[in-house]
């Protein structure tokens, strides 16, 4: 391991806004009121890299809370740097493995999920760890609340078209569909919020689909 991820590693653990592994698991249930000392809507970005939606999302939505979750703690160190730096106090990380996330999420505590970018896991013998394979629906629908959203952002058409394919065999609620987002009328101010890759995808005029979905 290189020098700057030990040190990103050992400067993470110092920061309020981050919390490790089994260190969210007493918030279960609690993480607006413990954490966030307030009543607003909880949302979650899953697989966030370094955290730049999240840190977007929670500028442009103070009224709100925004949790980004990733298991690398050296990519995590740059939003929650961010969000320290520029007093940013509606956001939080969490080093988990989203396989785990009942853990640390009550049933219904959740208001919205954002997945921006995830690895499309190709291989067929993978398709498990996909997150937005059945087995990762299902958990999310025991954390968001009735009518909670889910929404996806990738560059990856063979992922996208997998999802598409799950939500209609499960007869989910689909809200929005697109295979090329900044061709579509769906732009908004947040969905026109970019990570780096995103960028380096649209240099490349690489299409950027979107789904946002909900389980009623």
């Amino acid at each position: 391991m290189g020098k700057d991820k030990l040190k990103r590693f050992a400067e993470v653990d110092t920061f309020g806004n981050v919390l490790q592994l089994d260190a969210g698991k007493p918030l279960k249930g609690l993480w607006a009121h413990n954490f966030f000392k307030n009543s607003n809507p909880l949302v979650l970005e899953l697989a966030c890299g370094k955290g730049e939606y999240t840190v977007n999302l929670a500028t442009l939505f103070p009224d709100k809370n925004f949790i980004g979750i990733d298991y690398k703690g050296n990519r995590i160190w740059r939003g929650a740097k961010t969000a320290l730096a520029d007093g940013i106090h509606n956001v939080g990380f969490l080093r988990i493995q989203i396989e785990t996330i009942l853990e640390y999420f009550e049933q219904g505590e959740i208001d919205e999920i954002w997945i921006t970018f995830p690895d499309p896991q190709p291989q067929e013998s993978r398709e498990k760890k996909r997150l937005t394979s059945p087995r990762f629906l299902e958990k999310y629908k025991t954390i968001l609340k009735p009518g909670g959203a889910i929404n996806l952002k990738t560059d990856n058409d063979s992922f996208y078209s997998y999802t598409l394919e799950k939500v209609r065999e499960q007869n989910l609620n689909l809200h929005i569909n697109t295979a090329d987002l900044y061709q579509s009328e769906y732009v908004t101010e947040v969905l026109a919020i970019k990570t780096y890759y995103e960028r380096i995808y649209l240099k490349h005029n690489k299409n950027i689909n979107y789904l946002k979905f909900s389980f009623v």
